[in-house]
This record gives structure tokens, C-alpha cells and sequence, in this order.
């Protein structure tokens, strides 16, 4: 009994194991899916957020796409033919809209180096010692009487 119940978990999983993966059906695209990645070109806001009559035409017609079997890349495509290219959230990857992307980036570089030679000049200043003799090494004349005065009120 123990043995017929140990080959049928091993066939289970080797079914299981063994089946085609391009078997797996793709994931239906949602209209939620799309309308946080394209805008209304009216508004210039999500589509998702807009409710202008122009974006609930384009909902519509992303619904309509969505019914049809389309991929969310294949709705992206038909409303850049539409639309242009206002319609979509994120700018291209070429051209002017590549400073989209890079800009930020370079920022974050120069700010990281900023910071890094900033605290180097700190901590290497804060390392040096006064030059013996000077202001700093001990109170002179006025400082040194106001000092102990100060300190002789806090005497117990």
C-alpha cells in the first residue's frame, strides 16, 4: 500500500515536471493593467486618474482591445498609432526623452561625490591638531579669569 501511494506522488510529479511549458496559457491583459501606463492626451494625467470624456472614450477603446485577446504591448502600439506619443506614461528611450532617464541619474552621481569629497575635507580637517601657541590651545588674560569665575559658581 505505502509503495502504490509513493509511485503515485512520483508520477504526479513527474507529470507535473514533465509537462511542455509553452503549454501555459499567457496572462489575459486588463484594462487596470494598461491605464497606469498611458496617459489622456487631453488631460496630460494617467488614464487611470482622468475622467475627461476623452479618456473614457480611450478606456472604452482599451477595453474594446483588451476583449479582443490583444497584449498590453500590442494596446500600447494602437494607441501610439491613435494617440502619438503624448499617450504613453514613459518617455522613450532615445533622443531628447532619454534625459528623462539620465538626468536624475547624473544628479544622483554628482551628489554622491559631492558628499563623499565634503565628509573626506571634514574628517581631515577635523584630524588636525591647533598649531601649538595659538588662540585656541588655552584662554588668554580675560577669558581665563571670566572662566574660573563661571566655574567657581558651580563649585559644591
Amino acid at each position: 500500500m505505502k509503495r502504490l501511494a509513493l509511485l503515485t506522488v512520483a508520477l504526479g510529479l513527474l507529470l507535473v515536471f514533465a509537462a511542455p511549458a509553452g503549454a501555459a496559457p499567457a496572462p489575459q491583459t486588463t484594462v487596470n493593467d494598461v491605464e497606469d501606463e498611458v496617459m489622456c492626451p487631453i488631460c496630460g494625467t494617467l488614464l487611470e486618474l482622468s475622467d475627461s470624456p476623452q479618456a473614457r472614450r480611450e478606456k472604452v477603446y482599451v477595453a474594446k482591445l483588451v476583449a479582443a485577446g490583444e497584449t498590453k504591448a500590442e494596446i500600447k502600439d494602437a494607441l501610439l498609432t491613435q494617440y502619438g506619443p503624448a499617450v504613453l506614461a514613459l518617455p522613450e528611450a532615445s533622443g531628447f526623452d532619454l534625459s528623462a532617464y539620465l538626468v536624475p541619474v547624473l544628479a544622483l552621481l554628482v551628489a554622491i561625490v559631492v558628499l563623499v569629497v565634503s565628509v573626506a575635507r571634514w574628517r581631515r580637517d577635523g584630524n588636525r591638531s591647533p598649531p601649538a601657541g595659538s588662540e585656541a590651545a588655552a584662554p588668554r588674560g580675560d577669558d581665563a579669569e571670566r572662566l574660573e569665575a563661571d566655574l567657581s559658581r558651580y563649585d559644591l
